[in-house]
């Protein structure tokens, strides 16, 4: 297993960890534009280290609903820079990269990434497991019923869940491709899961996950959630703007960690730092 890696789930027996989103992209939903120069990025990546991030999670394609694919290339082209500058400045540094494509988690891995954080867990490029099993990363697996091109917003989804409800449908699945995943030789200790929250679920499909999440503790591998600035917390507030979603954002992010989660996907690094270490305190009081 990769040493970064390993350090990081020695790290979640103390406690949870804060993954810092470092989106290099024109459309992401929240932060698309911001941090498409190779520079920018890099020194954003540490100031949100310098906040208290254990990792930084750097995508080069949008996953926000409707968002169309990019090329090889294109995305190539924006992560790569990114990564090699943030390792050679910081060896020890752990590293994501959030990607679909086979081709740009080996060469983000051979660029000092240690996770490979996957949406479609595994399935969207038919070499992804491959470039899984070949190398020594973690891996993040994550729940979702469709494609970001043919997705919808949160406020926008009907619940497409049957009687059981949406857990139990998400920890079927969850557990499914963890037990395909140890088949195909990955070890436990590589693999982390995700519920994903706004992927294919209504409003109030969001919310019974962050109620429930307790219930996927029994997949035995840790939880990693990202509620950071999305729909479903836009819809309970009754604002549209992403800007005005920290406050909900960091109450979803308390819920989640008192529910099990171990990792926490955030752009607000500082603020769920803070959250995650009073949330820390109650629980271990």
């Amino acid at each position: 297993m990769h040493p970064t890696f390993a350090a990081l789930n020695g790290a979640l027996r103390q406690r949870p960890l804060i993954m810092g989103v470092l989106n290099v992209t024109p459309d992401s939903f929240s932060d698309g534009g911001l941090w498409l120069e190779p520079a920018q990025a890099v020194n954003h990546a540490l100031l949100m280290l310098k906040d208290g991030a254990d990792i930084i999670d750097v995508g080069g394609e949008s996953t926000r609903p409707g968002a169309p694919a990019v090329s090889l290339r294109e995305e190539l082209e924006r992560v790569l820079p990114v990564l090699e500058d943030l390792h050679r400045r910081r060896p020890d540094l752990a590293l994501s990269i959030d990607t679909q494509k086979a081709e740009v988690a080996r060469q983000a891995v051979a660029a000092g990434a240690c996770l490979i954080n996957d949406v479609s867990a595994l399935t969207a490029d038919p070499g992804m497991l491959a470039v899984a099993e070949a190398c020594d990363a973690g891996v993040c697996i994550m729940h979702r019923l469709e494609a970001p091109l043919h997705a919808s917003w949160s406020p926008n989804e009907a619940s497409r869940y049957g009687p059981t409800g949406v857990t139990a449908e998400v920890f079927a699945w969850l557990q499914e491709h963890v037990t395909g995943l140890r088949s195909a030789g990955i070890a436990d200790e590589r693999l982390w899961v995700d519920p994903g929250l706004g992927f294919g679920k209504s409003v109030g499909d969001n919310l019974r996950l962050l109620r429930e999440l307790a219930d996927l503790k029994a997949l035995g591998r840790p939880v990693l959630v990202g509620p950071s600035r999305k729909s479903f917390i836009g819809s309970v507030l009754g604002t549209p703007a992403v800007t005005e979603r920290l406050e909900g954002t960091l109450a979803a992010c308390a819920v989640a960690l008192m529910n099990g989660a171990a990792i926490l996907r955030v752009h607000d690094v500082k603020e769920a730092v803070r959250v995650a270490k009073v949330v820390h305190a109650v629980i271990h009081s």
